[in-house]
């Protein structure tokens, strides 16, 4: 695998992508497109399936923009959803293209974002939707995610994965909702992926009024002042970067690379945290033995950087959550 050229000081630029479209020979584009990211030094996770492409890519400025003329000459891809960002080291160790089923999980086979989804809501146009009291508003992510940061007023579903959402919005509706005539439900998500499966999964529900923020938190925490943002905390990624604030500046979380938990500075701060070890959240799910493992592999890791070499750890959760 190459790596990146670069020039001085330039940041890598980190791509995060997503199509819902049709493609029939998407076990044929695996290859050619792996060979494409090696050949430039790119790294990162695409996941392919027949509904289309999402992931999150890093390189340089150049290689970046190879790979996504690539993808954008796809069927239907021309107008693939991206959202660039920097980072200052490279945020994967990897590059990996894999075949899904789904290219986010949901657990849904009938339901096609192609055919129907809620209202785009751009990002200045976002705060005056979820400030509104008749707006329900839903943080479609997961509940590790939603702890480092989300929308003030927004509920949180409390749930480990995309799957369990259709479950957890049929048995809360009648309480979210009412009985009478059903109020507006905003949805926001990382990048906006789950919120054209999630609006689309509540039209099929028979939820009219559907709204989601266009291009997600992290179009929104580009384009949205400070002084004006509705968003608290920060925003998990899906890379080694771990969080992002506005301006998609990376963030103060770290992981807990035992359960890959993130976590906020006062996180670190209990007497349950070992750096490379546990946190407060798994110390207890682990045995001692599991613990001496992580100890021994976090001094393997730390002995790598001293060499300068990469040590691969305990892979990021995938972009398919993303």
């Amino acid at each position: 695998m190459q790596n990146p050229v670069r020039r001085s000081n330039e940041p890598l630029r980190v791509a995060a992508l997503y199509r819902f479209a049709r493609l029939d020979n998407y076990r044929d584009l695996r290859e050619p497109l792996e060979q494409l990211c090696n050949q430039h030094g790119v790294r990162g996770t695409l996941l392919l399936a027949h509904e289309g492409i999402n992931g999150t890519i890093a390189g340089t400025p150049e290689g970046i923009d190879a790979v996504l003329a690539a993808i954008r000459a796809l069927p239907d891809c021309a107008e693939v959803d991206v959202k660039l960002s920097t980072a200052s080291t490279m945020p994967f160790h990897r590059m990996k293209v894999r075949l899904k089923r789904e290219i986010v999980t949901m657990g849904q086979p009938d339901i096609d974002p192609r055919s129907v989804v809620g209202t785009y809501v751009e990002p200045q146009d976002w705060n005056a939707l979820i400030s509104d009291p008749d707006t329900i508003v839903i943080d479609t992510r997961n509940d590790y995610e939603v702890e480092v940061g989300t929308f003030a007023r927004a509920i949180n579903p409390h749930t480990v994965s995309f799957r369990e959402f259709p479950d957890w919005f049929r048995r809360e509706r009648e309480r979210l909702l009412g009985t009478g005539k059903p109020p507006k439900v905003a949805m926001f998500c990382t990048g906006g992926i789950r919120c054209e499966k999630s609006t689309a999964f509540l039209k099929q529900e028979g939820i009219e009024d559907v709204f989601h923020l266009k291009g997600g938190i992290l179009k929104y925490l580009e384009v949205m002042p400070l002084e004006q943002s509705l968003w608290q905390g920060e925003c998990f990624v899906f890379d080694q970067r771990v969080t992002v604030g506005h301006g998609l500046v990376e963030g103060d979380c770290t992981l807990c690379h035992a359960c890959r938990r993130p976590l906020k500075p006062e996180d670190r701060q209990s007497p349950l945290y070992e750096e490379g070890v546990s946190c407060a959240a798994c110390h207890d799910e682990r045995t001692e033995e599991q613990r001496a493992s992580y100890r021994e592999r976090h001094r393997q890791e730390l002995l790598a950087q001293r060499r300068g070499a990469a040590h691969v750890g305990a892979a990021m959760p995938e972009p398919a959550e993303s």
